[in-house]
């Protein structure tokens, strides 16, 4: 562009494409991105720092045209912290933040994600910029990425430049973890005159230092949402249809991508042509160079699935995109595990026959309107031909068919169907063969006993409404191929059965005493009255709201749903198992809509799960749009409660099993569901669609129980096959009813469920399996033939947040429901907070929400029962500060605080005492120097100087006369003076001469290299450990055995996993595998002299900083050591001991239920590693094994106890323990030395029971009853669990097949059965005592180490969660976890109980 000479307005010139391109590989060549000039001397304003700010309107000096003409024009721009720009009024950020494209409203986003810039963490600049300069940049950026088209005239008379500068990710403040230094910088740029709108994002190199952010209420779940990065046009309408829209990125390496890659040629430089006056359906990217990015725009969806003309639709198009179709933004550390494809069977040659079948999604928002599923044909038809008509198609179905119009020809052989060449429709050669595939799997359909009627389409020859073909590019969603058939239409009537073997009464329950409002409206929902009855209390949701009282929503408002899904199928002959997949549902609720969405689950098993419409079937029931007199489930069952389910496929006979458990609201009342499915279905190839008839269904209603049994069929199509199947399903939910309203109880006994329209989809490129479902609630009777009020079928026009209210006739009103305000047929959000309707009291800050909010405290306060108020957090005290501990001076003594008002004393080295009385240790009468040293004492210490005659440092002292040291000598036996010897230091070997040994080995850390004659390394020489020692003229070492040392170092090794942290204990071994005299532990200072077998030479434990001398020539030192915490006492009642590393910890039940709140330290024990853990309750003691101590121990229960060790000597790996109560006995495991012991509670009597035929030793449990033993052994090439009494008689192997990794072992005196937790299967078995009656109560485990019973729950360790899981032992559920708050590994565990387990015994001394 050129300006004229009389300074009038610029002229665009054409200019030869050659010239141009080379002019931009002259001006830009290579080189990448750099941002255009900005900061204050630039004039720009800068955006307040915080969290989530906006710099309110900026006035535009010319409209900017944004999307197509038909859009608008804006005259303001808003920035946002969190990278994105709007052209209206932001949003809350939990609305948009960590949502997917589309946003609601206008959006430019180069790096949209979560965004702090408080405290300093970087700088938004932006201004709206007309100099010449910056707009010959901007002119020369966008001509390079648009070459070749109307652009290389453009000229842009503005431009308005947003910068973030070192801007971070917000962080949960964290004591435990550093805040993150990544920091991102990038730029904005949109360049504009009268007609046309570009925009460029510049990453500059290395300017993206982190690619996303993980969302505020994400809690304990470790996820983390990529950056969205594009444009959207927003709601177009006030029906809020969904406009237009652009993405750029989709996942992670995509958002790497943008400073790497580029769509204009230049790395870091993206250009898009975003706005104009003329036609522009969507955003264009530039075409220069790659770009991975994903164009959606909003195809014309006017057809409908209807029958007749004047039926309407209560579906909308499509699948909410920015609520349940996220861009991979959850993480499973363990996703290796967690999908386990085993060999495949013969069906591998009929998968191999089919190609993937490809969809995609977006969402109108508006209700009422129809759900058209449309998926994109492999066979596409010319954009310009007519659609095809259909050929007669043979239908195969199980029983007598009522048909409606003309009936289906079929054809009697291949050659009466109409061949697709003559419709121009290319079959691809996997299809000429197909119709076989399915042939066989249609044979043998049992008969309906219900006599169930199929009504399919009239028979017209033509495609369906449906079926109309879309320009190219446009997003295509339909529920069938485009060459498909038409399926049934009509209305499927299913006869129930009762289902006898349900039983209704599982959850009731019958308090004991009354229990009242005043003591229990907190268990109550916030949106609901408590009510006295005779028998106790109820809770009932307020008017506006449904629920069952202890959980109420607000009428007219969508809910989402979220959840994990776990499988173990049998997927035709092939196994797929998947764990924690996610599920996403998003409810429509005053029309009655369900849409879900599993993310990630195996292409195979989702395939073969899309007939499984049950699984999103639930959430239909749940929030069916209820007719008058009639409730929908949410409304009986509240949001606790378990669904099962079993089908059973025909003709095949495969039989699956679905269990989905909801436990409570979640944040901004989200529901969540956990599901499981276990069992066979049938295999389904690629590229067949499945087509779910419409279906009516009764459902029996009971207190504490609802249960349907059904039929339903389904369809396969692809191309002209089409073949029918059908399943049987026996359902039940089972709930907790409030019983003593159970008279009042007003819910019919049978309900009839009507679902209008139902699709099952997969996507494979998305990974993603979908269900869209439209419910109704009411009569068993059916419905009365006459007009039906918009309301009760969905058809009004009402916001997806508003109430329809029915009036006389077909009349009805719209209301938004709580929480939104308008006319009810467009409501906007209420803001609570800012408009002062909330109730957060003094201390609390209200955080708005979509319809509600919530109050969240300040930091150092908390919230109490209400909810809304916050109070003070009394600060700990702390005793040794506040001086009110006992303890002895500062300068003899130190006081130790544990929390809260306890605290012990410590002497300080040099003195010895209890720590209230501390006096001086005389080291001179102890003869700490040598005989020829003076000693002198002093408080709290002493020196020694050697007499004269001799010299040395008075620890040693030497004649004059004596022949001097060589160097290697001298180093071995004096270091430099200065440094302190350490575990870490290597002392050199020396010959008989005294001279360096060629080849020098590190004790402690493995390595070997070469030295010259003066001890020197030699360059090059130095190998690491398990490798071949290098040769250094001298023979090579012969292999010797490993010293007690070196396999008690390479046990622990193994416990740690290989690598051990900082604080953890590694036995010291020297070049010749003894123990060096000197052992520490870790960083933490704490060092002991040790005797030659290791074990700790008592009163030589030495404070951090002062290791004691531990010379083999001196008489040991008598430092004593700190005295270790005394137990913490334990609360009466049921609670569970766990092992933790240096510790020992105290969960209390409540009932069954963990106390998570209650939980604390028990018993810290430093330098341990407790592994088995076991408790006397005779007593009161806990015993545990100490792998790191290599001993046995105990500690009382009672106030002040200490720990004693009772096993010091002859262990190498104590592992597992088990205490006898009755015969006052316990039993050890040792994987070091391959035994099994027995002793005495005191350690006495102690004798070895088995030594043979042990390989990995390691839980061991007892019967104490029948006087027998039980224990594993994790042989990996041949893993068992064996059994003997305890005496060590009648040994035999219990278990050895279908076994792995048995960690976990415990006797049930409840059910007399010996069960087991298996880390390999990751399942939890039981069996008999005599092996018979083997059973799996849990196969979907992590990787649990120690497992324990108590009541009808078992609870075990895991390694993989850092926690204690409960499991059901009926239902075989995890009920609860508690996750301490220190992660790290958790070992034993054992359950006290407040009495000691009674009966019989068996003694058999």
């Amino acid at each position: 562009a050129f300006r004229s000479p009389a300074g009038g307005q610029a002229v665009a010139l054409p200019v030869p494409a050659p010239l141009l391109l080379a002019l931009r590989c002259l001006l830009l060549g290579g080189a990448a991105a750099a941002l255009l000039p900005y900061g204050a001397s630039r004039g720009d304003r800068r955006l307040p720092d915080g969290d989530d700010e906006s710099s309110g309107a900026v006035r535009l000096r010319r409209p900017l045209p944004f999307y197509e003409k038909p859009a608008f024009f804006a005259i303001s721009l808003q920035i946002g912290t969190n990278g994105i720009i709007s052209t209206q009024d932001f949003p809350r950020e939990t609305q948009y933040v960590d949502d997917d494209f589309p946003t609601d409203f206008p959006a430019i986003a180069p790096f949209l994600s979560d965004i702090d810039t408080s405290g300093g963490k970087g700088t938004i600049y932006y201004r709206e910029d007309d100099s010449p300069e910056v707009l010959g940049q901007v002119t020369h950026l966008i001509h390079a990425g648009f070459p070749s088209t109307a652009a290389a005239a453009f000229a842009p008379t503005h431009a308005f430049i947003t910068t973030w500068e070192n801007v971070a990710a917000y962080e949960e403040v964290s004591r435990s973890l550093e805040p993150s230094k990544k920091v991102n910088t990038f730029q904005a740029v949109l360049a504009y005159d009268d007609s046309d709108t570009y925009a460029l994002f510049l990453y500059p190199p290395d300017g993206l230092q982190f690619f996303g952010t993980r969302p505020k209420e994400s809690y304990n779940v470790q996820l983390e949402l990529p950056a969205r990065v594009g444009f959207s046009r927003g709601e177009t309408d006030y029906l809020k249809r969904e406009g237009p829209y652009y993405s750029v990125t989709s996942n992670e390496q995509s958002v790497k991508n943008l400073y790497q890659t580029s769509n204009s040629g230049i790395p870091g430089v993206w250009a898009f042509h975003i706005g104009s006056t003329s036609q522009l359906d969507n955003v264009m990217p530039a075409k220069v160079g790659e770009k991975p990015s994903e164009e959606r725009s909003l195809g014309t969806l006017a057809s409908t699935l209807s029958s007749s003309p004047t039926e309407q639709n209560v579906l909308d198009a499509d699948y909410p995109d920015e609520i349940i179709d996220y861009a991979e933004p959850f993480y499973d550390e363990n996703e290796d595990d967690d999908i386990v494809y085993l060999p495949m069977g013969p069906t591998q040659q009929v998968r191999d026959a089919y190609r993937g079948l490809h969809a995609s999604y977006n969402e109108p928002r508006h209700s009422g309107a129809s759900l058209d599923l449309e998926l994109e044909s492999t066979l596409p038809y010319p954009a310009s031909s007519p659609h095809p008509s259909y050929p007669d198609v043979k239908s195969v179905l199980p029983y007598p068919v009522m048909k409606e119009g003309p009936s289906l020809a079929s054809p009697s052989s291949e050659d009466d169907v109409e061949s697709s060449q003559e419709t121009g429709v290319r079959t691809p050669p996997s299809l000429e063969t197909s119709d076989s595939l399915l042939e066989l799997t249609t044979e043998g359909l049992p008969e309906n006993p219900e006599k169930d009627h199929i009504q399919p389409y009239p028979d017209s020859g033509a495609a369906p409404s449906e079926m109309d073909i879309y320009p190219e590019h446009e997003v295509i969603l339909q529920g069938y191929p485009e060459n498909a058939p038409p399926f049934n239409r009509g209305r499927q009537v299913v006869g129930v059965d009762e289902d006898v073997s349900f039983n209704p009464d599982v959850f009731t329950y019958n308090p004991s005493s009354k229990e009242t409002c005043e003591w229990n409206h907190s268990q109550c929902s916030q949106h609901a009255f408590c009510t006295d009855y005779a028998t106790g209390f109820c809770c009932h949701c307020l008017p506006k709201f449904y629920g069952n009282g202890r959980h109420c929503l607000p009428e007219g408002a969508v809910h989402r749903l979220n959840g994990k899904v776990s499988g173990n199928l049998l997927v035709g002959q092939t196994p797929v198992r998947f764990s924690a997949v996610d599920l996403h549902a998003y409810i429509v609720a005053n029309d009655g809509r369900a849409y879900t969405a599993i993310s990630h689950i195996p292409q195979l098993a989702a395939r073969a799960l899309m007939p499984l419409t049950p699984i999103g079937g639930l959430f239909g029931w749940l929030f069916a749009l209820e007719k008058p007199g009639y409730e929908n489930g949410f409304s009986i069952t509240g949001a606790k409660f378990t669904h099962n389910l079993k089908v059973t496929f025909y003709p095949g006979q495969e039989t699956v099993q679905i269990t989905q458990t909801a436990d409570d609201l979640g944040p901004e009342n989200h529901l969540s569901i956990k599901t499981h499915i276990q069992g066979q279905v049938p295999f389904i190839p690629e590229n067949f669609t499945v087509h779910i008839a419409p279906y009516k269904e009764l459902y029996h209603y009971s207190h504490s129980a609802v249960t349907s049994t059904a039929h339903r069929q389904y369809s396969l199509t692809l191309g002209r096959i089409n073949r029918t199947f059908a399943y049987q399903l026996h359902q039940n939910i089972t709930y907790q009813d409030c019983a003593p309203a159970r008279q009042r109880w007003a819910v019919p006994a049978v309900q009839q469920l009507s679902v209008d329209r139902v699709f099952a989809l997969y996507s494979d490129g998305e990974r993603v399996l979908r269900y869209a479902i439209a419910n109704q609630i009411g009569s068993s009777e059916g419905d009365d033939p006459g007009p039906v009020n918009p309301c009760y079928d969905g058809t009004h026009a009402c916001d997806t947040t508003a109430r329809c209210q029915p009036g006389a006739g077909l009349a009805y009103t719209c209301e938004c429901t709580a929480g939104y305000r308008g006319d009810g047929r467009d409501c906007v959000d209420v803001d609570e907070c800012a408009e002062s309707f909330h109730r957060c009291g003094h201390g609390s800050v209200c955080i708005n929400s979509p319809g509600s909010y919530r109050c969240e405290c300040l930091s150092g306060y908390q919230l109490v029962v209400d909810r809304h108020s916050c109070v003070p957090i009394p600060p700990p005290s702390n005793p040794c500060e506040d001086g009110r501990h006992t303890c002895a001076s500062t300068d003899r003594a130190r006081c130790v605080h544990h929390g809260g008002g306890s605290f012990s004393c410590v002497c300080l080295a040099g003195y010895t005492g209890n720590g209230h009385n501390c006096s001086d240790v005389d080291e001179c009468a102890e003869g700490r120097c040598h005989q020829a040293a003076t000693c002198s004492n002093t408080p709290g210490s002493f020196s020694c100087r050697c007499e004269p005659g001799y010299h040395g440092d008075g620890i040693q002292c030497t004649p004059e006369t004596t022949p001097r040291l060589t160097p290697c000598e001298q180093e071995r036996h004096y270091p430099q003076p200065g440094i302190v010897p350490h575990p870490g230091r290597h002392e050199p070997q020396c010959d008989e001469q005294g001279n360096y040994r060629p080849l020098q080995c590190h004790g402690g850390s493995g390595f070997c290299w070469c030295v010259d004659a003066a001890g020197r390394e030699i360059a090059g020489s130095r190998r690491p450990p398990g490798t071949a020692p290098p040769q250094c003229g001298t023979p090579e070492p012969t292999q010797r055995p490993q010293t007690m040392c070196e396999r008690w170092r390479q046990s622990l090794l193994e416990h740690y996993g290989g690598s051990p942290r900082e604080d953890q204990y590694v036995p010291h071994c020297d070049a010749l595998g003894n123990f060096h005299p000197l052992q520490c532990h870790g960083n933490s200072g704490h060092c002991w002299c040790v005797d030659e077998s290791g074990r700790e030479v008592q009163g030589t434990r030495s404070e951090p900083g002062v290791p004691p001398p531990c010379l083999p020539s001196l008489a040991p030192p008598t430092v004593r050591p700190s005295p270790r915490p005394d137990v913490t006492p334990p609360a009466t009642g049921t609670f569970l001991l766990y092992a933790q590393g240096q510790q020992i910890g105290y969960l209390p039940l409540n009932g069954t239920r963990l106390q998570k709140e209650a939980a604390k330290t028990l018993l810290s024990l430093h330098g341990s590693i407790v592994v088995g853990l076991d408790y006397d309750c005779r007593e009161e003691m806990v015993y545990w094994t100490d792998v790191a101590g290599r001993t046995v121990n105990r500690a009382s229960l009672e106030p002040g106890a200490e720990p004693e060790t009772i096993i010091n000597s002859g262990l190498m790996s104590p592992e597992g323990l088990a205490v006898d109560h009755f015969r006052r006995t316990m039993f050890w495991t040792d994987s070091g030395l391959d035994k099994i012991e027995r002793a005495r509670l005191d350690g006495s009597e102690r004798r070895v029971l088995f030594d043979a035929d042990l390989v990995n030793p390691r839980a061991i449990a007892v019967d104490a009853v029948r006087g027998n033993l039980y224990w594993t052994d994790w042989n990996r090439e041949a893993p068992k669990i064996e059994t003997s009494t305890v005496d060590g008689a009648n040994r035999r192997i219990l278990v050895n097949k279908d076994i792995g990794l048995p960690n976990g072992l415990t006797f049930d005196p409840f059910s007399k059965l010996i069960c087991w937790a298996d880390a390999g299967t990751k399942k939890l078995e039981c069996t008999l005592p005599d092996g018979t009656g083997r059973r799996v109560v849990q196969n979907n485990l992590n990787y649990p180490f120690s497992i324990v019973s108590y009541a009808n729950h078992f609870y075990h360790t895991d390694w993989r969660r850092d926690g204690v899981i409960a499991v059901n032992k009926d239902s075989g559920l995890l009920t609860d976890e508690y996750l301490p708050e220190q992660r790290s590994h958790l070992y034993g565990i054992t359950a006290v109980y407040p009495y000691c387990p009674g009966g019989k015994v068996h003694l058999v001394y």
